[in-house]
């Protein structure tokens, strides 16, 4: 029940562009193929966004060269990675596909800096607003949590937060320099954190 609650939620959130699914290289040779790869990344990236079980602790990002498409990031649960090069396979004028998607170890320390970050970032007053549902959202995984352990606040989060032997990436989008900066204090204040890479991208309007 409670799977395809989240099913649903993740679908009425915002998803579009680099905030979740990060496309890295489009070729630009003019002609018939640069219009071929243009449509295979508009497929790849729709068959990307579809997928149920794309969380907050998870990261994706996809090349395009001609017909080969390159699958890389993080994967919090390895289903994820096979999920994720199984539709891209289906996409319009993909070949082959070439998945470098990393799949992170289990680690409960990890899983308390997550958590731990995840709080710090989201219950931020200046950060809220990126979550789904705001800071009552984030309680509302914080309960979910302790309730059905092992999982991860699902849908439209645009900060994704890897973390990997006690080190944590921060990927994805937010409005402005300032979001980025405080982003990357929140991530630091977590205790036993050993280093924070700022990935965030600032959204260019």
């Amino acid at each position: 029940m409670r799977r395809e609650l989240r099913k649903r939620v993740f679908g009425t959130g915002f998803i579009g562009g680099m905030a979740l699914i990060g496309v890295l290289l489009v070729p630009t040779t003019p002609g018939a193929q640069s219009i071929s790869a243009q449509e295979t990344t508009r497929s790849v990236k729709r068959a990307l966004e579809r997928l149920p079980y794309y969380g907050v602790f998870d990261y994706m990002a996809f090349g395009v060269d001609r017909g080969t498409v390159t699958l890389m990031g993080y994967t919090y649960r390895g289903g994820l990675k096979s999920a994720a090069e199984r539709v891209t396979k289906r996409a319009s004028g993909v070949d082959e596909v070439a998945n470098n998607i990393e799949v992170l170890p289990p680690s409960p320390f990890d899983d308390r800096i997550r958590w731990a970050t995840f709080y710090k970032i989201y219950m931020d007053s200046s950060l809220s607003r990126y979550g789904p549902g705001g800071a009552p959202g984030t309680l509302r995984e914080a309960f979910e949590a302790r309730t059905f352990p092992g999982l991860q606040p699902l849908g439209a989060y645009p900060i994704h937060i890897i973390v990997k032997n006690g080190r944590t990436k921060l990927a994805g989008v937010v409005d402005n320099s300032a979001d980025k900066q405080i982003a990357g204090i929140r991530a630091r204040e977590v205790t036993g954190v050993f280093n924070v890479d700022n990935d965030l991208t600032v959204r260019n309007y």
